[in-house]
């Protein structure tokens, strides 16, 4: 049972949306909702984005706190919490190092095996290394190796960008171009068939809880950008529709990556679920989408929780953490 306790409304929040990267739309609508979000319990919220500006105006007046709403490697791979923590100004979410860790999919998919956490074999292939080795040769091996169908997507990356399922090996080189338009290494999966869901954990000072998991079902079957923020495109069930014995192996999955990655206060892992009810970790996300048609909003929704509650208690939390 999720419960926010009390905290100080004299804190000024600063949030950090936009940043350069192909993520940046989403980032602002997920920044806009946080912003609203805090201000509508009464906190002194500000919208900022991640330019030029940002250092002088840390150094000039440092907020209380930073909730970071950048989508994309600004928000995502650990270098801005270096320089947040290089501030000395505290901030929600995990800290530089899990971040980092996590942005790259190819290692926290190798800490996950490590764990023995169940997630898709795979294998990262470099652009460099794709065309010095010959990219017919290295295909047909990844066939050979994973069989087909395949997921193809960014090793480092989120919002679907890029990604594509591939069903016939004829397709491949093509999803391999897609792919590297986003980033220099392609991350390869055996493609899992099952039902697709995210666990999105919060931790507001009592330890890492789940909130109801959210059961996604795009209309084409691939998740993909335009499936997570085109109208229409997806249909949402929270709670998802798993038996509650699956759904409790799901939770338990989940709340082990957590923990094996080092998150902290907010994330949200992605699941795969067989049709034996088995899951497998796809992923995870350190600052998770906030818009109207994301889904950790909508978990917090079906816990019957507010969203700027949540927010105002990880901020508290925060604060408390750098000792202010």
């Amino acid at each position: 049972m999720i419960t926010t306790m009390g905290t100080r409304d004299d804190l000024r929040v600063l949030v950090l949306a936009g940043g350069l990267s192909y993520e940046r739309d989403v980032s602002l609508r997920s920044g806009r909702r946080v912003h609203d979000a805090l201000r509508s319990i009464g906190m002194t919220a500000e919208l900022h984005d991640a330019d030029v500006a940002l250092l002088p105006s840390l150094q000039a007046d440092p907020p209380d706190a930073v909730v970071i709403a950048l989508h994309g490697a600004s928000g995502e791979d650990g270098s801005l919490r270096g320089v947040l923590d290089l501030c000395g100004v505290p901030y929600v979410g995990p800290d530089a190092r899990a971040a980092r860790l996590a942005w790259d999919k190819p290692s926290a998919k190798s800490m996950l095996r490590d764990a023995r956490i169940p997630t898709p074999d795979w294998v990262a292939l470099p652009h460099d290394r794709f065309s010095e080795l010959g990219a017919v040769s290295v295909l047909d091996r990844i066939v050979s190796r994973l069989g087909l169908p395949l997921m193809v997507k960014p090793a480092q990356g989120g919002s679907g960008l890029g990604a594509s399922v591939v069903r016939d090996a004829a397709d491949l080189p093509a999803a391999m171009v897609g792919c590297f338009a986003y980033d220099s290494t392609a991350l390869v999966e055996r493609y899992v068939p099952g039902t697709i869901v995210t666990v999105s954990i919060i931790d507001l000072g009592t330890g890492p809880e789940t909130l109801p998991i959210v059961e996604i079902v795009p209309r084409d079957g691939v998740y993909d950008y335009a499936a997570r923020y085109t109208a229409g495109l997806t249909t949402w069930h929270a709670p998802a529709r798993l038996p509650d014995s699956v759904a409790a192996r799901v939770s338990e999955t989940a709340l082990a990556a957590y923990k094996t990655l080092g998150l902290r206060d907010l994330s949200r892992i992605d699941v795969i679920v067989t049709e034996d009810g088995q899951p497998h970790v796809l992923g995870c996300n350190v600052s998770p989408g906030m818009t109207e048609t994301s889904l950790l909003p909508l978990a917090v929704q079906a816990a019957g929780v507010d969203l700027g509650a949540v927010l105002s208690a990880l901020v508290g939390r925060a604060v408390a953490r750098q000792g202010h």
